[in-house]
């Protein structure tokens, strides 16, 4: 099979209507490359490349210019109207058109006004293919009129009153920028209290005495005229109650004298808005600003919160001291009521704000250009949003469609032109209009129906070279009308490549995925359409990669000493490598002790700084690879140095020599303080900017009083000066006089400039501003510029202020676009930005992967293999692919609404992946889908599969019941997870004797479907332990235990009693007592006289660590001290250190074989108590013991 790529054509399932039919046969249109030499050939329709804004605001005092730019084969003529009427600059001497363009020059600087030229323009580019139109351009002069004149009296209040301070600007164009200065040209200080409206009213929410003044000063800020208007003074005087009355005593008779009363405290009430509630109106994606502000005593605090919703946490920001809330790129899902709450220590009062979100028109699809062949269908789709929704308009050739000349190629379905079998007469440019009452979209987009053959756009004979295991990409452009195929061949012979070894994209590019050194050769991309053919060589070398064969090793060296790192490396001998030695990812130090041959660096004289990371980077032209080593430096600790201090610091700083860019800077040097001073740091503050923060400036030689300073424009400068010496740096000197530099353009751009979508139509630009000290001069703003990089249009350029985001609406989804953002100020534009590539929203994806198999490995491991997904319909970065899995429900749990499944996702672009942790004997279904920057795509068809038996978990649970003289019954619980289906039960058992050791082990297999089962013919009073465990046809389980005791014959229990009331058993019991009573008072004697007593010995044969206190470095027992010497030995007590008696487990003790009256001997002295099992004995104090006097109580007691 010959690799080819043939144009793609939509279906769709059958039973639509005719339209929807029709649509599925239609051929993709063309895309014309970007090819200059192709485009020189190529008749195209004209497009408008570059217009002047909708509302274009121009300077009155300057030559209005109205641009209006378009390309297109021939190129175009341009036409302009005026107001809806044809516009003859030919008959206005005032107005001229630039050579080649359709821009407009109106000179009103020589003579002319440029009220004259208000109205609304509009451009049209035409050629023999068709007629493009510009937007309405409103043409309107700035205005920056005066304040009307009138007479402001003196405000005189109480301490403690509100007060609007009324500013009403005159209405200028654009509007006016309000703020409040004093005569001295300082903003007056704002804060909770004091601060300035969006009217531009200053409120106060209550006077004090320090606001009194005479030059509350309203300034109104043109910017676009650079002018501003100034407002007369308003004078303020705050009195006190005492000042207060005094006035009115003196202006006043004695009948309209009042007592005036302090200001007391009260609850805030709103000085704006009035009301309770009120409405607002915004549109979409503009700043939606609230504002409350609140008199009352205290100052009132404010808080906002959304009745119906939470505030939007990254769009939302509170300004003048929260009094205003802002939220940026206001959509339709910020409508609703906000409700802001003033309070104070005396109450609380809220104002209700309804806010209904409007939208002018914005694009949900915008028409684009269609390149087709004679004969080929096509459409053209306009989908815009708003709301109100915008009504869509259709035009053609400037020309509304339904008085332009018919077209029976041509069919028109609301927001959808559809055309079939087009002919060359076909071609023309649409216009797409969409409106509402807030605004309006226009959009150009020409058919071009063209018949070309073949072209290849790659050079002849281009050579690429790759490294081997790597992908190559051989490119074949190509441009027809119809759409070529394209074939590749490899070699003289032209044996035709096929698909399970190479890739062919759709732009013709060959890929080899993974290239081999039989690759290399040359390669023949051959293009085809009906009307020709075109071919194109192109060559392949396929090199060996670079390697490091000896790379550097860790070293520890002394200081002083010699160190050496090899590093040998082997490469394509047709490739020239190049090996670079770092320190640190830095370059190496510009010493001479560093020195570099061919395999070695080698470092003489090692200082402690010299210790770091060594890499060897070994790079050619297609590859690099690098190795690293630690060096660690050791040394005696130095012996230490005689003491000195770090000097004084400089004093008497001057300058001179003051220069727009320089200025000189000398001083007097401080003391050194018995330490030469080595050099002088010069620094300097911002007061302009940041004011009271220090930045280094520069360093001289510390022989040097004087430096030569260069400086930056718009700064107000002044500097200090430290000395240092080998001690450390002195104390700041004073600081200088300061030094207020000119303004001029900015020498740079934003930095970090980003382009990435939020929304899958929009594009956020994103960079870091440049600070006030960068800035170089007043009014920092900034010109964004962005276009598409596979497209034909010219930048769109947008200047914002000094902001550090700019958000593009309506773009296409996941497009790469080129950005640059480019700073200026009042006096003029930085140089020319860089620019960068971003990319425009994404959206899910809209394939599901397909091809997917299932391969069981095991009980609980399963692997996953798919296809991948086509790269265009990922529409946006691939992250990867997510498998969905989960148990399939037994018929009790059909009826469960949720289904509980796992995840597993899979980075980059694998097509495979191990699914672990399943349950064995179960039915499992997954399916796959990818996943992007956006989310999740569309679920694969659910695959099911199955996992095969293991072996079974522990039986639940295992119980010993019925015990007998001679039988014990079992009952137990099948295993919780069978994880198959069991085929028997294995149980094994042996009995364990008085001295725990085990007897011979019993081996028993059970029928699956039991649950109980009885073992007989067992030995009397004797303790069994059983092992349990399950069987599948997988193998074993884990297994469960359990010990169980048979019963005693009643017989052999009744004889016990007897034994108790032997006398001669009870003789012998008293006898061992007096006798252990004895040696006890003997031992005591001994120990009250410093020894130890003679029992040790015998303890210590029955060491039992419960009973016997041991010291812990010679293993004897601890003596007793003589704080404890005139204690009485309580009756009976032999107990440790807690008082607790505890058991013995020696063989030879009675309490282990009984407890009180069962504890017996026969007639024979035999014992025959019943062994109770009772492993633990209760604390006993002393004598209190409860239980009844027997001999084998006594023995307790003396033991």
């Amino acid at each position: 099979m010959q690799l080819k790529i043939m144009p793609k054509k939509k279906r769709l399932p059958a039973g639509r209507v005719p339209l929807i039919l029709f649509l599925c046969q239609m051929i993709s249109a063309l895309e014309v490359p970007l090819d200059p030499k192709l485009l020189e050939d190529l008749v195209q329709p004209p497009t408008i490349t570059q217009q002047s804004p909708k509302d274009y605001i121009v300077d009155p005092r300057e030559n209005i210019v109205i641009q209006c730019e378009a390309k297109g084969k021939p190129p175009p003529s341009f036409s302009w109207t005026r107001n809806g009427t044809h516009f003859d600059i030919d008959k206005d001497p005032l107005v001229t058109m630039r050579p080649g363009s359709g821009t407009l020059v109106i000179n009103i600087m020589s003579e002319g006004k440029a009220e004259t030229y208000e109205g609304i323009y509009q451009c049209t580019a035409r050629n023999e293919r068709g007629a493009a139109i510009s937007n309405n351009i409103v043409i309107r002069p700035s205005r920056s009129p005066l304040w009307t004149k009138e007479k402001l009296e003196p405000i005189t209040l109480q301490n403690g009153q509100p007060l609007v301070l009324p500013c009403r600007p005159p209405v200028g164009l654009p509007p006016a920028i309000i703020f409040w200065m004093d005569n001295s040209f300082q903003r007056l200080p704002q804060s909770e209290r004091v601060s300035q409206g969006l009217n531009g009213d200053l409120y106060f929410s209550n006077v004090l005495p320090e606001d009194t003044r005479e030059d509350y000063i309203c300034y109104a800020r043109f910017n676009h005229t650079q002018t501003i208007q100034q407002k007369q003074p308003i004078s303020l005087k705050v009195i006190s109650v005492d000042e207060l009355n005094d006035t009115i005593a003196a202006n006043l008779s004695d009948t309209e004298f009042y007592g005036a009363k302090s200001s007391r405290e009260r609850p805030p009430t709103f000085l704006t808005p009035e009301g309770n509630a009120s409405h607002k109106e915004e549109l979409r994606g503009n700043v939606l600003s609230l504002e409350c502000i609140a008199e009352g005593l205290p100052t009132p605090i404010i808080y906002w919160i959304k009745e119906d919703g939470i505030l939007p946490t990254n769009r939302t920001f509170y300004r003048n001291f929260k009094k205003t809330l802002q939220i940026i790129q206001v959509s339709e899902s910020d409508s609703g009521n906000y409700q802001c709450i003033a309070k104070n220590a005396l109450g609380a009062i809220h104002h209700t704000i309804s806010v209904t979100v409007k939208a002018a028109p914005y694009w949900i699809m915008a028409p684009r250009n269609l390149v087709l062949s004679p004969g080929e269908d096509g459409t053209l789709i306009c989908r815009a949003y708003g709301n109100p929704k915008p009504r869509i308009s259709w035009l053609t050739n400037g020309v509304p469609i339904e008085i332009a000349p018919d077209d029976p190629s041509r069919r028109i379905d609301g927001d959808t032109i559809i055309f079939s079998n087009v002919q060359e007469r076909s071609s023309a440019v649409y216009q797409c209009n969409a409106s509402n009452e807030y605004g309006y979209l226009l959009a150009n987009a020409f058919v071009n129906v063209l018949a070309e053959p073949p072209r290849i756009l790659t050079s002849e004979n281009t050579l690429y070279q790759v490294i081997a295991n790597r992908p190559a990409f051989l490119d074949c452009a190509f441009f027809g009308s119809p759409l070529p195929t394209i074939e590749w061949f490899k070699g003289a012979k032209g044996s035709a490549l096929h698909e399970d070894i190479y890739v062919l994209h759709e732009n013709g590019t060959l890929e080899i995925p993974v290239a081999q050194k039989d690759s290399t050769g040359t390669y023949t991309c051959v293009a085809r359409n009906k009307l020709g053919i075109a071919k194109n060589e192109v060559h392949l070398e396929v090199k060996d990669p670079t390697r490091i064969l000896k790379q550097p090793e860790y070293a520890i060296v002394q200081r002083g000493s010699t160190v050496s790192f090899e590093c040998k490396v082997k490469h394509d001998h047709t490739l020239i490598a190049t090996v670079t030695w770092l320190k640190d990812n830095g370059a190496l130090p510009n010493d001479e002790r560093f020195t570099v041959d061919k395999d070695h660096l080698v470092v003489t004289d090692v200082r402690d700084d010299d210790g770091g990371t060594y890499t060897c980077a070994a790079n050619t032209t297609l590859d690099d690879v690098s190795a690293s080593a630690e060096l660690s430096v050791v040394a005696p600790t130095p012996t230490p140095a005689p003491i000195y201090d770090v000097p004084n610091p400089p004093f008497d700083l001057e300058l001179t020599n003051q220069l727009d860019k320089s200025v000189q800077l000398s001083w007097t040097p401080g003391d050194d303080n018995n330490s030469p001073i080595t050099k002088f740091v010069i620094e300097y503050e911002d007061a302009m900017h940041e004011a009271g923060l220090w930045h280094h400036q520069a360093e001289v030689s510390g022989t040097q009083t004087t430096a030569q300073l260069k400086l930056s424009p718009y700064v107000n400068y002044s500097f200090r000066v430290m000395a240092e010496n080998s001690i450390g740096r002195s104390l700041p000197s004073e600081g200088s006089e300061q030094y207020l530099t000119k303004a001029a353009e900015p020498d740079k751009n934003p930095t970090a400039v980003e382009g990435l979508g939020s929304e899958p139509d929009n594009l956020v630009i994103t960079w870091k501003p440049l600070n006030g000290f960068e800035s170089n001069g007043p009014g920092l703003q900034y010109r964004v510029s962005w276009r598409q990089r596979d497209g034909d249009d010219e930048w769109t350029s947008v200047v914002v202020a000094n902001v550090s985001k700019y958000i593009v609406s309506g773009t296409p989804t996941f497009v790469p676009y080129l950005i640059k953002v480019q700073a200026l100020n009042d006096v003029g534009f930085a140089p020319e930005p860089a620019v960068v590539m971003g990319h425009s929203g994404e959206d899910l994806p809209m394939v599901a992967p397909g091809n997917v198999h299932v391969n069981v490995l095991n009980s609980t491991l399963a692997e996953v293999q798919w296809d991948s997904v086509p790269l265009k319909s990922i529409r946006g970065h691939l992250q990867g692919y997510r498998i969905y899995y989960w148990k399939a429900q037994s018929p009790s749990q059909r009826n469960r609404r949720h289904v509980e499944k796992k995840i597993l996702t899979f980075q980059g672009s694998k097509t495979h992946g191990m699914l672990p942790g399943l349950e064995p004997f179960s039915h499992y279904s997954l399916n796959v889908r990818v996943v992007n920057g956006k989310g999740e795509g569309p679920a694969s068809p659910d695959r099911a599969f199955s996992t095969p038996e293991g072996v079974p978990s522990a039986p639940s649970s295992l119980k010993i019941v019925n015990p007998t003289l001679d039988s014990l019954t079992l009952e137990w619980d099948p295993p919780s997870h069978p994880n198959g289906v069991l085929t028997e039960y294995t149980l094994k058992y042996q009995p364990i004797n008085s001295t725990h050791e085990l007897g011979p082990l019993i081996d028993l297999k059970i029928p699956a479907n039991k649950t109980r089962w009885t073992l007989k013919n067992l030995n009397f009073s004797t303790r069994y332990k059983f092992y349990f465990y399950a069987q599948t046809s997988a193998g074993s389980g884990s297994q469960i235990t359990e010990e169980a005791i048979t019963t005693m014959d009643e017989a052999m229990a009744s004889r016990q009693v007897d034994i108790a009331t032997q006398g001669w058993f009870i003789g012998l019991m008293c006898a061992v007592a007096l006798l252990i009573l004895i040696l006890l008072i003997v031992c005591f004697i001994r120990r009250n006289k410093g020894g130890k007593y003679p029992v040790k010995e015998k303890e210590d044969a029955h060491a039992d660590p419960e009973i016997q206190p041991m010291k812990e470095d010679d293993g004897t027992f601890g003596e007793y001290s003589d704080a404890e010497d005139h204690k009485p030995l309580k009756k009976g007590s032999r107990t440790p250190s807690d008082r607790t008696v505890k058991k013995e487990d020696s063989d030879d003790s009675l309490v282990d074989y009984g407890e009180g009256v069962n504890g017996q001997f026969n007639e024979d002295g035999s014992f025959i108590g019943q062994y109770s099992g009772k492993k633990e004995k209760e604390p006993v104090e002393g004598n209190e013991s409860s239980e009844a006097p027997s001999p084998v109580n006594a023995m307790n007691s003396f033991v």
